[in-house]
């Protein structure tokens, strides 16, 4: 920590805390359970970086999921730390603005509210911290934080109690895989910060679950309503097939075409145990996609290729103009087994089923939160309801695209097709279409 912390701020950090004081990198999450200190860890985080900043305007920020929480949290506590910087006149406090400035090099430290996060447009960030990151919409950082540190190469803390699957959840596991961020977890016998006695009543007076994701900070802890948990996600996507294990098994084609401007068009081919790399598009038309569908058809000659009818209507149209054999798919059309709401939910059960008993999925992020996602109910007539999309969305998680492709390759029962089959099917397509051929 800097020199200046000889003014009598009074903290003196935990072990956990030090830690990461010492070891942070430009992007780091941190995640922590109840009462560990984490804000007091924040805060100290950038009273430091800011004390000690050399260039000019310096601007750091603490972003809590709303304001007043915010103020409740972070603000009290800021003032309180700097209160001796104040009486010797080093600091000015702004309470309409919610900030501080320190005179001798004019950095600020500002506190906002994700609640209104379009307040943050426009600004440059040195530094900055993200609490309770999993209460965060993705679009905060995406959007907004992420690009006003790129200016001076500003970094930023994400601290938070895990909650299921979300934006915290996905920057803690990204974190590992690149050089620039680094992501750890402290638990309550890490930290030391809570009575031995109240965390054996805590265990025991919690379900087994919430201890595990409030206190010992499990990613993986699945709720009671989680279809797949991430602990199954995980395990899927470093199981591995040797090459041409799955040469038995029907080649399916799941296709999942993007309903608005923010949602992603996938193409998702899966054999037998083994799903494959999937084809993700944005901003592409039906056309367009109908036109990568037919070359992953040509390419891999797939056994079935079903495609959701909802938004894929144009896709289907087309893909059958040129002569391939596709099959509609409706979301929510009628179930096979009537224990389902609809076939969305049936699909997806399926492949929960097929990801437990050893199913292999390539080791991608976006596709492991999709699948950890959904939630499930029991709707009045006790049928299985899988949450929608846009509920998900609600939650401030992405649509579902990747697990909704790999969910319709469970569509039906797919029977592999014979070699003669396919030249068949081939030689069918190969003769030139003529539109008007129906009116003869």
């Amino acid at each position: 920590m800097s020199k200046e912390f000889s003014l009598g701020l009074g903290y003196f950090p935990r072990d956990w805390q030090r830690k990461c004081h010492v070891e942070r990198k430009r992007f780091n999450v941190y995640a922590l359970h109840r009462r560990a200190g984490k804000s007091e860890f924040a805060i100290m985080e950038l009273i430091d970086k800011a004390v000690d900043f050399k260039l000019e305007l310096g601007f750091f920020i603490y972003i809590a999921p709303f304001l007043k929480q915010a103020k409740a949290i972070a603000w009290l506590r800021l003032k309180a730390r700097l209160e001796p910087m104040r009486q010797h006149g080093m600091v000015e406090i702004n309470e309409s603005e919610l900030s501080v400035k320190f005179k001798h090099n004019g950095a600020i430290i500002r506190i906002f509210g994700a609640d209104n996060y379009e307040a943050l447009r426009g600004l440059r960030i040195d530094g900055g911290v993200i609490d309770e990151t999993a209460q965060i919409k993705p679009e905060v950082w995406q959007d907004v934080v992420q690009p006003a540190t790129s200016d001076r190469k500003g970094w930023i803390i994400f601290i938070g109690t895990p909650q299921g699957v979300n934006l915290f959840s996905e920057l803690y596991y990204k974190a590992k895989t690149l050089p620039d961020w680094t992501s750890a977890k402290f638990t309550v016998y890490d930290t030391h910060s809570i009575d031995a006695d109240e965390v054996e009543r805590l265990k025991r007076d919690m379900s087994e679950t919430s201890f595990a994701r409030e206190y010992l900070c499990d990613f993986t802890a699945a709720g009671d309503d989680q279809l797949m948990s991430l602990a199954d996600v995980e395990t899927a996507a470093q199981t591995e097939y040797k090459p041409g294990e799955m040469d038995y098994a029907a080649k399916i084609l799941g296709v999942d075409p993007a309903r608005f401007g923010d949602d992603r068009s996938v193409i998702f081919p899966r054999q037998g145990m083994a799903a494959l790399t999937p084809e993700v598009y944005r901003g592409i038309d039906n056309m367009d996609l109908a036109s990568r569908v037919a070359a992953k058809i040509e390419s891999w000659k797939p056994d079935a290729v079903f495609i959701d009818s909802g938004n894929g209507s144009g896709v289907i149209d087309r893909l059958r103009q040129l002569g391939y054999d596709v099959i509609e798919v409706h979301f929510g059309g009628k179930a096979l087994d009537p224990g389902y709401l609809n076939k969305r939910a049936e699909m997806w059960f399926e492949l929960a089923s097929w990801v437990k008993q050893g199913g292999s999925i390539p080791n991608n992020v976006d596709l492991k939160q999709d699948l950890a996602a959904p939630i499930y109910w029991y709707d009045n007539a006790g049928r299985k309801q899988l949450e929608p999309k846009d509920d998900i969305k609600k939650r401030g998680l992405p649509s579902p695209d990747l697990g909704d492709a790999l969910a319709l390759t469970f569509a039906q029962p797919v029977a592999k097709l014979s070699m003669i089959d396919k030249s068949r099917q081939q030689n069918e397509r190969k003769r030139e279409f003529n539109p008007y051929e129906h009116l003869r």
